[in-house]
């Protein structure tokens, strides 16, 4: 099972923010949501990608010469340019480029290789209470390689956690069950054509998935982004408490505002930003939120 692989673009040691203690989380790519206001565009597709960062380039050159395809190119005022429909995405660029202005976004490492990394901080978790984290993306888009890594950090005795969406088949959330201690679990917006109007699909799944999971016996965290305009508004945190008051093995929920830091990330994707111009929520709109869902009995942790 350690030769079994999966598209990981990220591995980042020392997490504060990724369930408790320090940990190492894994990020998987591939995700069947299209959050308006996500993070981690890189995620989204689940085959590799090339981020162009270009205020590093230093008009060297030498991704020209390697490139198979021409898919770069400079004009005549000397921007380097990029062609995505001719690259092939075979890394010689990126490697080339010592200016690190191209960057590949997502490699193929098999679960031998997660667990030789996460092993390097063995004695931080011993000490923090901390572990292993699988993100994304839907860390849960590649169900057995996120199940195969998962165990493997269980039986080395490290403390595992999933960071989920929650819209995948039930199947998903059923592997990965008995190796996982906590689920981080996303919950958007309960109005499903506004969750699928923001993420391209409704909420259903990610509502059944929820209760199935609490159910089932599994410790979870929810996590409720709060996007002004979408979800920051006292009713909507009224019909989330009420509804969470009915989820077993919950054992808080925490707030995380929206921010702007993903901007660049897109573009050097060659995406655009559908978010561009909203402004993170103030935080008397957080409070007010977290006010609705304490009166109603739903425990708030603090912001992550």
């Amino acid at each position: 099972m350690n030769d079994l692989t999966g598209m990981v673009f990220d591995i980042k040691r020392f997490a504060v923010h990724d369930g408790p203690g320090v940990r190492t989380t894994v990020f998987l790519k591939g995700c069947p949501l299209r959050c308006a206001w996500c993070h981690n565009p890189e995620s989204m597709q689940r085959d590799p990608e090339i981020m162009v960062h270009a205020g590093r380039c230093i008009g060297c050159g030498a991704c020209l010469e390697v490139c198979p395809n021409g898919a770069h190119s400079f004009s005549d005022d000397g921007a380097h340019q990029y062609d995505r429909s001719l690259c092939d995405r075979c890394g010689r660029c990126v490697e080339s480029c010592y200016a690190g202005s191209l960057e590949m976004a997502g490699r193929s490492r098999s679960v031998g290789e997660i667990l030789a990394v996460v092993r390097q901080d063995e004695a931080f978790y011993r000490e923090s209470g901390g572990g292993v984290t699988l993100s994304g993306g839907e860390p849960l888009a590649q169900e057995e390689f996120a199940a195969a890594v998962l165990r493997g950090c269980r039986e080395l005795g490290y403390h595992t956690a999933v960071d989920t969406s929650g819209a995948v088949e039930w199947s998903a959330l059923e592997q990965v069950l008995p190796h996982t201690d906590l689920f981080l679990y996303d919950l958007k917006h309960m109005t499903s054509a506004v969750h699928e109007q923001f993420t391209g699909r409704p909420n259903d799944a990610v509502l059944a998935n929820l209760k199935r999971l609490g159910a089932a016996g599994a410790s979870i965290e929810v996590r409720m982004p709060i996007v002004p305009g979408v979800n920051d508004s006292p009713e909507h945190a009224s019909a989330a408490a009420e509804f969470l008051q009915s989820v077993e093995g919950l054992v808080g929920v925490r707030l995380l505002s929206y921010h702007r830091l993903a901007g660049s990330k897109y573009e050097s994707l060659g995406r655009e930003n559908t978010m561009p111009k909203t402004d993170p929520p103030a935080p008397a709109v957080v409070n007010h939120v977290r006010d609705e869902l304490e009166s109603r009995g739903v425990a708030v942790m603090n912001e992550a």
